[in-house]
């Protein structure tokens, strides 16, 4: 009895690793054939179509040798077994053959791993081709010659996507509109060439602004070639606005006026919460001040600025829950789900976030119509893998992987975690959500760590507190959105209860935003991402014995209780007793003087906004108690908006110079809306503020017909901080710096400390060097910039003279600091930004 019954239990092969069956184990079984498609997709991304296909190609024939081996093999086993049958019966009376036992335990595994490679075969094969295939369209000759010719061009197109408008500089902003090409054709004519490829319009009429996706436009304009990388065929340069052709489907036309109903629901509230609602719900992030966004990437949380699984899951859970209470069956419960789903997918625009949630969502449709049970790692794949053949350049966008792997994190790890909390008595509640933001953070961290350059200590505890919040917050910002063409008393009712907990969202993330050594340093880039990944991957698997997870445990107590106090009373960033820091913002100078107690005075801010913002974060400064413009060109006043986020500016002055007008407009404008006074100065004109003399030197008078007016009447000013000397020309040139030592003399310019006037050009006088005669020269400037800054001779005498020439797109942020007697420099880090 005990053979025959042992009998088929040998005679059936054990479940291995990754197959259907093996309890406890997840049917990976697609998992191979999603890397394979997204890792060729991403290479294929940056090859010719040719070279795409010929990878392809080679990879389905790989998989396809891989695919008859392996059922060769198969066959002569099978046949082996069976002239073998009559032999092996006394053979297994004596126990059996050892040589037979070992094969046999083997082969699952080594089956196992045949499959996963012809998986992951299969989805580079099919991978590279679905991206060669796309980027055929973009390498179309006809289309090439028009972009390499540079002459006017009419296309015809369809939009789609909402117009983005630039965060603007000084001037009128610029709007992006992702639009899909139909036709184009050269202006002096000829025949239009029809295609379907993607393209991006930069359009700076405002007639760009209120086009909706679906519209079909004709425009003119001029083709420039994509970014490498791109599906995109060209991008369209237009100066005139759009003309429409016919408008758009009432679906968007609908959820644009849900979309711009939410936004007027949300007017009334505050600007953070207001914000945030809209980019909550939908997607929105048109109105979130940049300020608490970086809030909330600093305190990776910035998965709730943007559409996910779990709004959509939201979502469907009360369709499904009010579907059921009516007696719905699947059928029907699916079919109000679909409804439910594809017009919240119209009404947060098809982002990648939105139709990856939207492919995870339909598969459990089809789930719960057929009333079969799913596998929702298996689901989750095949989601991926046909979005990517559809779409190959999701491979390449960030927030697709971020969605992919943080669902992968609550499929795989949060359930063993969650249960196991749960046998060591954690409530059910508590185990789940603890384990669920966990489990995501784990999954996403190695990419996190490649874009940021950080690991976030306070991610875990932050996402877990905001979970409460979530709900709540998305359920009324949607009813807003429904009641607002019907009902506005009522939509802006339920947007004013949905912003209570969006508050609690705001105050997470600006609270975890500036807790000290809340990010630790990591490399970035894929280097850091993969040596996160295995340290991950090496984590989870020694974690499985115990003594592995005590002892990781008290290693990782100990290095914080070690580490945490070092990096709260050193935390490197600013250094202690510093005079001056040029920040690193690109080809454009942005300097700080201390005025104490995280105040300071702000000379120029750049030609970007999140730059010089960054900056002062990093300084810690609260309160600009002076902005100082020295001239109005974007590359200093650009970033004014950045300059004013989240922090009170009590005064701003520059030169009395009317040009450019946009830059002093835009400085006039940002200090409008603070209420902040702008006030013209000249020679004479003295501040102080705690150790800080800040007095104005130049110009002496008005200088015109020079190479350029603007630079040449430049601010210049002079810092005394503590007995040290910083002078500070602007981009002052030849004709201006030549007048200041002629009418001034040497005496009245020296400094310890100097800020090479207009990034390192050559048009330096020489008088005015020799008369400064700095210890340390600041060159702030953008590396790779097209005008050759800085000058290479102008560098060579500074240094021949005695001076540390440090340059901001060599070294980052750079401080001047006393140092004993004397001045040290340190820089905060290569790049910009």
């Amino acid at each position: 009895m005990s053979r025959r019954s042992a009998g088929p239990r040998s005679a059936g092969r054990p479940a291995a690793s990754g197959q259907p069956g093996a309890p406890g184990v997840p049917d990976l079984r697609l998992a191979g054939f999603l890397v394979g498609a997204w890792l060729a997709a991403l290479a294929a991304l940056h090859q010719s179509a040719r070279d795409g296909l010929l990878t392809g190609g080679g990879a389905l024939i790989v998989a396809g040798v891989a695919v008859l081996a392996g059922r060769i093999r198969r066959t002569a086993a099978r046949r082996e077994v069976e002239v073998a049958a009559g032999r092996r019966q006394p053979a297994a009376a004596r126990g059996g053959a050892p040589g037979a036992s070992r094969r046999a335990a083997g082969a699952p595994g080594r089956a196992a791993l045949r499959w996963i490679g012809v998986a992951l075969a299969l989805g580079t094969g099919c991978g590279a081709v679905a991206t060669a295939a796309r980027v055929s369209v973009r390498e179309a000759g006809p289309l090439v010659a028009l972009i390499e010719a540079g002459e006017p061009v009419q296309v015809w197109s369809v939009v789609r996507d909402d117009p983005r408008a630039l965060r603007a500089t000084a001037g009128p902003p610029t709007y992006l509109v992702a639009v899909e090409l139909e036709r184009v054709r050269a202006v002096d004519g000829g025949e239009p060439i029809r295609l379907a490829a993607r393209a991006l319009v930069l359009g700076s009429d405002p007639g760009w602004r209120g086009l909706l996706p679906g519209q079909h436009v004709s425009a003119t304009g001029r083709l420039m070639p994509p970014r490498p990388g791109d599906l995109r065929a060209a991008v369209v340069s237009v100066r005139e606005p759009p003309r429409p052709i016919g408008e758009p489907s009432w679906a968007q036309r609908a959820a644009g006026v849900l979309r711009a109903g939410l936004q007027r629901a949300c007017e009334p509230l505050p600007d953070d919460s207001g914000g945030l609602l809209p980019g909550l719900v939908v997607g929105d992030t048109s109105r979130l001040d940049p300020a608490l966004e970086a809030d909330f990437q600093a305190t990776g949380m910035t998965h709730l600025n943007a559409v996910s699984g779990s709004n959509v899951a939201i979502i469907l859970g009360v369709v499904l829950f009010l579907a059921r209470r009516t007696g719905a069956g699947p059928v029907l419960c699916a079919v109000v789900c679909a409804v439910a789903l594809a017009g919240f997918v119209i009404l947060a625009r098809p982002s990648p976030s939105v139709v990856r949630a939207a492919a995870m969502g339909a598969i459990g449709l089809l789930g719960l119509a057929s009333g079969r049970s799913r596998a929702a790692v298996p689901a989750l794949a095949a989601a991926a893998s046909v979005l990517l053949l559809t779409d190959p350049e999701l491979a390449a966008d960030a927030g697709f992987a971020l969605s992919v792997l943080a669902t992968g994190g609550l499929l795989l790890l949060a359930p063993v975690w969650r249960d196991a909390l749960r046998a060591r008595g954690w409530p059910p509640g508590a185990a789940e959500a603890l384990a669920v933001p966990a489990a995501a953070q784990v999954a996403c961290g190695p990419v996190i760590a490649g874009l940021s350059g950080t690991i976030s200590l306070v991610a875990v505890p932050a996402n877990l507190v905001v979970v409460p919040a979530i709900v709540p917050a998305t359920l009324c910002g949607v009813t807003a959105a429904l009641l607002s063409p019907v009902w506005p008393a009522g939509a802006e009712f339920a947007a004013w209860l949905g912003h209570w907990p969006a508050e609690w969202l705001v105050l997470v993330a600006r609270t975890g935003a500036r807790v000290p050594a809340g990010a630790l340093p990591w490399p970035d880039g894929v280097p850091g991402a993969l040596l996160l990944a295995g340290l991950t991957v090496a984590a989870l698997i020694a974690a499985r014995r115990a003594i592995v997870r005590k002892l990781a445990a008290v290693v990782a107590a100990c290095a914080v209780l070690g580490a945490l106090p070092v990096r709260l009373l050193a935390s490197g960033w600013p250094p202690p007793r510093w005079l001056v820091v040029t920040c690193s913002v690109g080809q454009g100078d942005a300097i700080v003087l201390p005025a104490g107690g995280g105040r300071a005075v702000v000379v120029d801010a750049g030609p970007e906004p999140d730059p010089v913002d960054r900056c002062l974060r990093r300084l810690g400064i609260r309160q600009v108690v002076l902005f100082a413009v020295s001239h109005y060109h974007a590359d200093h006043v650009g970033g004014v908006d950045g300059l004013f986020r989240g922090r009170a500016v009590a005064a701003v002055i520059g030169p009395d110079w009317p040009e450019p007008e946009g830059g002093r407009g835009h400085v006039e404008a940002a200090a409008g809306r603070a209420g902040t006074p702008v006030r013209a100065v000249g020679p004479g004109w003295a501040y102080r503020v705690g150790g800080l003399r800040l007095e104005a030197l130049g110009p002496l008078e008005p200088l015109r017909g020079t190479n350029s007016d603007p630079n040449n009447n430049s601010l210049v000013l002079r810092a005394t901080i503590d007995g040290r000397t910083v002078l500070l020309p602007g981009d002052a040139e030849t004709e201006e710096q030549s007048d200041l030592v002629e009418r001034l003399g040497a005496a009245a310019l020296r400094a310890d400390v100097l800020k090479v006037a207009h990034h390192g050009s050559a048009l330096q006088s020489p008088a005015l060097l020799d008369a400064v005669d700095p210890a340390v020269a600041l060159v702030s400037v953008g590396a790779g910039n097209d005008y050759g800054h800085p000058n290479p001779a102008l560098m060579a005498r500074l240094a021949r003279d005695g001076a540390r020439v440090m340059r901001t797109d060599v070294s980052g942020d750079l401080a001047v600091l006393r140092h004993g007697g004397g001045l040290a420099v340190t820089a905060r880090g290569s790049g910009e930004g």
